[in-house]
């Protein structure tokens, strides 16, 4: 078994088994195939929200411009790049060291700048950081401990800011189509990707959101479309479902 050690909310057995993937992050084959895969709908989703809450016109190719976005868990880049290319001042954090570095090389190769840090959200919020919008996209499954991983996102929001999270629902449903079907059936994602009993319900998620000074505003559930072979949007939560909070322009609730 892992060592499992802690600092923060962050679980090092977790940056461990991502840091061995880091050489493969960009393989649209490889151990991220899903990723990728899930991509285009979790950007169109940011995009939307974004556009709508800013007042920007998401149709437009730099919507996204002059506005400071940080993506948690950033790993190689994926879903930073492109919200770069819609003009995003991105700010990408990731603890492995391994998947900052990939993710600096693919960007200079893209000839895209984005300010890639090998951190943690909680080192950020001590320096003092803020952001416009805020990306914890498929980690919250990953860390040690929610409240306190919440609690931080949260903390590095400006007033008037966005948060914006994307994780998996605990449910009966989740656990047969995340876990048995998309590790051990359809090999989508490496065995061990997820542990069912660290997924979160969006009650809670709501409610640890909340107790931090935002106001979810909108959720969306994902589920993937066999007969299209994609990720789409969709009312049905159990099992992957993205929320979206602000906090005031007062910086209260």
């Amino acid at each position: 078994m892992a060592h499992r050690a802690h600092a923060g909310s962050v679980d090092s057995a977790e940056i461990e088994r991502f840091s061995r993937l880091a050489s493969r992050w960009w393989d649209p084959k490889g151990p991220m195939a899903a990723l990728h895969k899930l991509n285009p709908v979790r950007v169109g989703y940011i995009r939307d929200q974004a556009a709508d809450h800013f007042g920007r016109d998401g149709k437009k190719l730099d919507c996204l411009k002059g506005l400071r976005v940080l993506d948690i868990g950033c790993g190689a880049g994926i879903l930073s790049e492109p919200l770069a290319r819609l003009g995003a001042d991105m700010v990408g954090a990731d603890p492995a060291e391994e998947n900052i570095d990939i993710a600096r090389l693919h960007a200079e190769e893209s000839e895209l700048t984005i300010d890639y840090r090998a951190t943690t959200a909680e080192a950020l919020a001590e320096a003092g950081e803020r952001f416009d919008v805020v990306l914890a996209m498929e980690v919250v499954e990953h860390v040690v401990d929610v409240g306190e991983f919440v609690s931080t996102c949260a903390s590095v929001v400006k007033p008037g800011g966005l948060m914006i999270a994307a994780t998996l629902n605990r449910t009966l449903k989740s656990f047969a189509l995340a876990i048995v079907g998309a590790e051990y059936v359809l090999r989508w994602v490496p065995r061990g990707t997820h542990q069912w009993d660290k997924f979160v319900t969006p009650q809670e998620l709501e409610s640890a959101i909340e107790r931090n000074g935002l106001r979810v505003i909108a959720e969306r559930g994902v589920i993937y479309n066999p007969l299209a072979d994609r990720w789409q949007l969709s009312s049905d939560m159990d099992v992957n479902y993205m929320l979206v909070a602000t906090r005031n322009s007062e910086g209260g609730v």
